[in-house]
């Protein structure tokens, strides 16, 4: 489980509380989605549970330990994956590649490895030959679930999602929240989603509203 505890954060000495008194736990194997208007505050949330960041009071646990004293680098290499928006590939290497690469640098093992990525990617739609292309030759909703196949096949138990269907269309949408839906019912990760889209929200197994500097469970 991940613990937010007393969490508040202002900019500058005499700021106005971004938020403040937040307190939630975010479980295993469900999705959370947190919708909230633009510049209230949620990709900075983000950053504080993705330990990219530091909140100005509060502490963040991880099954009872605080994420501070797992040491952040540490943190953020083992036990939660992030999803970018604009997918954060490499853009020099393949599918195939960058999948493999995110692997080795998070020392996440898997049997014959170069096939069971090739086996993810197909299927999710990505079959060998566009997974052995350059990135950049895919289009954005291939790129999207190449940045999630990496996200799903590390050991990091917390995915974490920044807009991730910012950039997509419908149908492109629908894939992508499908599998973030099974990241979390099958392979027991706990997902959390940060989204401007109310159908997007509505998606989430448990669905989070940023109003006035609170944080609103619905």
């Amino acid at each position: 489980m991940l613990t937010v505890k007393n969490l508040a954060h202002w900019y500058g000495k005499t700021g106005k509380p971004l938020y403040e008194e937040v307190n939630l736990n975010f479980d295993a194997a469900k999705v959370y989605t947190i919708i909230g208007a633009s510049g209230s505050g949620k990709t900075t949330f983000l950053a504080f549970v993705a330990g990219l960041d530091k909140p100005q009071t509060g502490e963040i646990f991880l099954d009872g330990e605080n994420i501070n004293q797992i040491g952040l680098t540490n943190y953020r290499k083992h036990k939660v994956a992030i999803v970018f928006q604009q997918y954060n590939l490499l853009t020099y290497m393949s599918a195939l590649d960058n999948v493999l690469t995110a692997l080795a640098v998070t020392d996440s093992q898997h049997k014959n490895e170069k096939q069971y990525v090739l086996d993810a990617l197909k299927s999710v739609g990505i079959e060998e030959t566009d997974a052995k292309k350059n990135v950049q030759k895919l289009s954005g909703g291939q790129q999207q679930r190449v940045a999630i196949i990496r996200a799903m096949l590390v050991d990091a138990n917390i995915v974490i999602a920044d807009e991730p269907t910012g950039n997509l269309d419908d149908e492109n949408s629908a894939l992508i929240v499908k599998l973030f839906q099974d990241l979390a019912h099958e392979h027991h990760k706990t997902v959390i989603i940060v989204t401007h889209d109310t159908k997007i929200a509505e998606k989430g197994d448990v669905q989070i509203k940023l109003i006035e500097r609170q944080f609103v469970v619905a």
